[in-house]
């Protein structure tokens, strides 16, 4: 490798460290130019072949929305249902092989070289990497799915004709109160724990290794070197690398409809004003998070200038760059979501909740055998599990939206993660992000669940997925106040993904360089949000953006396996160095 290459944003290995001899140079491929006051650097044809087929997907879905619609439902059925056992099973090799590197000699491999330094403090790296990881979907989901799973739990299994129509967890827990509870958040856990993370892990572990240690561009590609060599700079790299910005923009449209969804229902149900319809408010005239019975459609429009304002505030800080927007804005998002978990610990159930964390999280490790198991039935009796609409519903999705999000995220951690030990990254990024997760599912979580069990209010239960969470705080103190700032957190998050989204897309369609023109990170800023209103629009709204994060999950994580392969070989060579 020349040193040309690191002169493109990636520092060279500091001690000893196995470089990969190639003749290849980062952006060699590259086309570079300027049309008018804007300078691009692109790859040819990872750049074009993406940006090509995702502007002709925005136009098919604006054009035939009924049609495309159409085709959305029937994608999300035909791989939850197909392919269930492959994410199960696939998820559980990702949990497996990140536990192997912590307690192998290959744990002591560090990311750089022998004398790397980390960049940024743990107080900084956490802060970026769970902020880029999970911010939105824990906003989200923090109240609503232990509700659901909690109500699905206690209303027991129910059968027709032999086959199961019930959405409970395992067997779910009939009639028992604080069963439900246990089961409810032991499957929460399950989606937001060890899992998602480990996907996390493999990625960016890949990406780190290969560009800090092994002198090659920071994309995707890179790790297949060991198993691809060569070739890996052609088409079959071209592909990688284009499925990466496919999984990545439509995890990320994802994400950003499920923030927009539930900011324009806080909005409405803060400062919304009464119309005729019973249950339906209206914010600016804009009605949203109406009553299925009220027959009143929520307002397209309110998603669409809350996706556009907010995408315009990311765009701000896509061009103050890393260490000035991206890292400014997670540190921020981690104040404001610690001070709101500590109110709701304070002033909620106190030690309901504190109990709870650790029944909760042991009720995980005894269920997360039975959660794993990915041999399903749909008649009980014949040697598989019978909670199919739970793992097709609930879990295949997750996992193709984790795995979807991973160049995303792995690409991030990979950025901010240099001078750490293999041993220190994986404990870092696996174990200590799956237990802020069961702490902040357990507060939310478990505040919601315990307002229904000791009091009785059912309001959170009751709302819509998006609104549960200020139900939820609205039988609290000061609720106006937390309501707010809990729509606060859900923008600043939604700034943050799209933010760091555009920076990652950007240097996968730049070849590799960190370094690239500006206005390149602002086109696939602009498109992410872009993405997200088409599909939000789409005749099957939400269930669009998860049919496309369940399609282009599926062959990325074919990518992934091949990855856990490739870091097992890269590291034997370090260790050899």
């Amino acid at each position: 490798m020349s040193d040309t290459s690191q002169d493109q944003g990636i520092p060279a290995p500091e001690g000893a460290a196995h470089l990969i001899d190639t003749e290849y140079e980062i952006g060699q491929d590259n086309i570079d130019g300027e049309v008018g006051p804007f300078g691009f650097d692109i790859h040819n044809p990872v750049f074009l072949i993406s940006g090509l087929s995702i502007v002709a997907f925005v136009f098919y879905t604006l054009a035939l929305p009924e049609q495309s619609g159409a085709l959305f439902t029937w994608l999300f059925g035909a791989v939850t249902k197909g392919f269930d056992w492959f994410f199960l099973g696939a998820a559980n090799i990702f949990v497996l092989f990140c536990l192997m590197l912590i307690v192998t000699p290959l744990g002591s491999v560090r990311l750089g070289g022998d004398e790397a330094t980390p960049d940024y403090s743990y107080i900084g790296w956490f802060a970026m990497l769970f902020a880029a990881g999970m911010g939105i979907g824990l906003m989200f989901y923090g109240v609503s799915e232990p509700m659901s799973h909690f109500s699905s739990s206690i209303g027991g299994i129910a059968q027709e004709n032999g086959v199961r129509t019930d959405w409970a967890p395992l067997g779910g827990a009939a009639g028992d109160e604080q069963a439900a509870a246990r089961l409810g958040m032991a499957a929460t856990i399950f989606h937001w724990g060890l899992h998602p993370w480990a996907i996390y892990a493999v990625v960016a572990l890949a990406l780190a290794l290969f560009s800090y240690n092994k002198g090659l561009p920071l994309t995707i590609r890179s790790a297949f070197y060991p198993i691809l060599g060569e070739r890996v700079w052609g088409w079959p790299g071209h592909v990688i690398d284009t499925l990466a910005v496919f999984a990545t923009l439509f995890g990320l449209a994802t994400s950003l409809g499920f923030g927009a969804t539930q900011a324009a229902s806080g909005l409405t149900y803060l400062y919304g004003s009464d119309v005729a319809e019973e249950g339906t408010r209206a914010f600016l005239g804009m009605p949203f998070s109406n009553t299925v019975e009220s027959g009143t459609e929520n307002s397209s429009t309110l998603l669409v200038l809350l996706i556009s304002a907010i995408t315009a505030i990311a765009l701000v800080s896509v061009v103050r760059g890393l260490d000035g927007g991206v890292k400014v804005l997670s540190e921020i998002n981690m104040g404001l979501a610690f001070l709101l978990l500590a109110f709701v610990l304070i002033v909620g159930p106190t030690l309901a909740i504190i109990t709870g964390f650790f029944d909760y999280l042991w009720a995980y490790v005894v269920n997360l055998p039975a959660l794993s198991n990915p041999a399903t039935q749909t008649i009980a009796g014949e040697g598989g599990r019978g909670d199919v609409n739970f793992i097709q519903g609930w879990t295949s999705f997750y996992w193709a939206w984790w795995i979807s999000w991973s160049p995303f995220v792995g690409m991030f951690i990979a950025r901010v993660s240099r001078g750490r030990t293999v041993r220190e990254f994986v404990v870092c990024v696996l174990l200590i992000p799956s237990l802020v997760c069961v702490l902040w599912m357990s507060v939310f979580g478990g505040a919601a669940i315990q307002q229904v069990v000791m009091d009785g209010y059912t309001a959170a239960q009751d709302a819509a997925l998006p609104l549960q969470l200020f139900e939820m705080l609205a039988a609290l103190p000061l609720a106006q106040i937390t309501s707010l700032v809990g729509i606060v957190l859900v923008i600043v998050f939604f700034v943050t993904s799209s933010d760091s989204g555009s920076l990652v897309i950007d240097t996968i369609t730049a070849g590799g360089k960190v370094d690239a023109p500006v206005p390149q990170r602002v086109f696939w800023c602009i498109f992410e949000g872009a993405v997200a209103i088409v599909l939000l629009m789409s005749a099957s709204g939400l269930k669009s953006l998860q049919s496309m994060v369940i399609s282009t999950g599926l062959p990325f994580t074919i990518v992934l396996l091949l990855m856990c392969w490739a870091i097992y070989r890269g590291l034997r060579s370090e260790r050899k160095a």
